[in-house]
């Protein structure tokens, strides 16, 4: 003789566990994806090879202009520099940061360029040179015309060059003052939304 079972009606305490069970099973897949979105971004910030640091724009501090992306830092160490560090500026990305002291005992921390958005004011400078076998000449900001560091050519090379063969050319670099920089993450972070536009 068989015994059929009629089906149970769902109680409350069966819905709960049903609930729970899907609760914990999205939870813990969210927690997954972020631990390996996580776990690739400190890998990209290890290696140095993650396109947000590459395409990090870095501004004139003074009026906001875009100078450069973080693949524009190009590393020039130069052995008269009074001390020389490694720092996260861009993206994560490590940046070696530069202290120099000019003939008026003035002293400024820079990071060099390959190219940046700036005015180069020649004619060049073979004296006083923080870099042995360069010329020297003030770089500033197109837009608001601060003094964001200077630009380097080879010492070889005529005082005045035109702009193009100095863009152009493997052998220029620019040396820039951190203070005078901003990270343009870290100039979105220092905005507020009024909280009457956020309701």
């Amino acid at each position: 003789m068989r015994v059929s079972r009629r089906p149970q009606p769902f109680t409350a305490t069966t819905l709960h566990r049903v609930s729970f069970v899907f609760l914990l099973y999205s939870s813990l897949l969210q927690s997954a994806a972020a631990c390996a979105a996580a776990a690739e971004d400190t890998e990209e910030r290890a290696t140095g090879t993650g396109t947000s640091s590459d395409v990090a724009l870095i501004l004139c501090r003074a009026c906001g202009h875009e100078l450069a992306v973080g693949a524009d830092i190009h590393s020039v160490p130069s052995r008269l520099s009074l001390s020389g560090r490694n720092d996260t500026l861009v993206g994560g990305r490590r940046v070696h940061v530069q202290l120099f002291e000019n003939p008026h005992g003035h002293k400024f921390e820079v990071i060099t360029f390959r190219r940046a958005d700036v005015d180069v004011h020649w004619p060049a400078d073979k004296h006083f040179s923080w870099f042995p076998g360069f010329s020297w000449t003030v770089a500033t900001c197109p837009r608001c015309h601060s003094h964001l560091g200077w630009a380097f050519q080879p010492s070889a090379w005529p005082d005045i060059v035109t702009k193009t063969t100095f863009q152009e050319s493997k052998e220029t670099f620019l040396a820039l003052i951190t203070q005078r920089l901003l990270r343009e993450d870290f100039a979105s972070s220092l905005l507020m939304t009024p909280k009457s536009f956020t309701s």
